[in-house]
């Protein structure tokens, strides 16, 4: 959902609603299924296919991950980026607690509320900066996941999510995360 408060600005909602629809037109199988894009008295929801297993996360919590199931997870979610990337979409916020995988063992990538459609889809670059969608100057995404360009509220393109997919790849092969320190700076 979007927050009341965001739903309130009308250039925000339109944000929301343009992003939420060009990632509603990707149609794959590592990506989750949006159905619906509604409101609710002050509530604007995305309504989206149920993915029945665990997230990435969970899966993490009990250390690495065998390197052939590593593979085919990261296999997975390199085809869906790769397909949202194809469309001009960058996800900007992948991470553990957004991949699912189904009891299957299908991966579905998930949340693309943080996701911008780049106005000029090139396919190496994009003048986009990270922190549009909210006020000037935040950064949108997960610390330990960003890539210093994004971290950085710089221009983004879809290597950022290739950088967070690479700290993932890390993260299953070793059980921990590849960022950690004392503090979030």
């Amino acid at each position: 959902v979007l927050s009341s408060e965001f739903a309130a600005d009308a250039d925000r909602r339109k944000r929301f609603e343009q992003e939420a629809r060009s990632a509603s037109a990707l149609n794959h199988p590592n990506i989750v299924t949006i159905h619906e894009i509604g409101s609710s008295d002050s509530t604007i929801y995305i309504a989206m296919e149920l993915v029945d297993g665990k997230t990435l996360r969970d899966v993490l919590l009990a250390g690495s991950v065998p390197t052939r199931r590593m593979l085919d997870l990261g296999f997975q979610m390199a085809d869906g980026l790769a397909k949202a990337h194809a469309a001009g979409i960058v996800h900007r916020d992948l991470k553990p607690e957004n991949v699912m995988i189904s009891r299957d063992g299908a991966v579905k990538i998930l949340d693309f509320g943080l996701a911008k459609l780049l106005k000029e889809q090139s396919p190496e670059t994009s003048n986009v900066p990270t922190a549009q969608a909210t006020q000037a100057g935040m950064v949108l995404g997960t610390i330990g996941y960003m890539s210093p360009e994004q971290a950085s509220g710089k221009t983004l393109d879809f290597r950022s999510d290739q950088f967070a997919l690479g700290s993932i790849f890390y993260e299953m092969a070793t059980g921990k995360r590849a960022f950690q320190r004392g503090t979030t700076a």
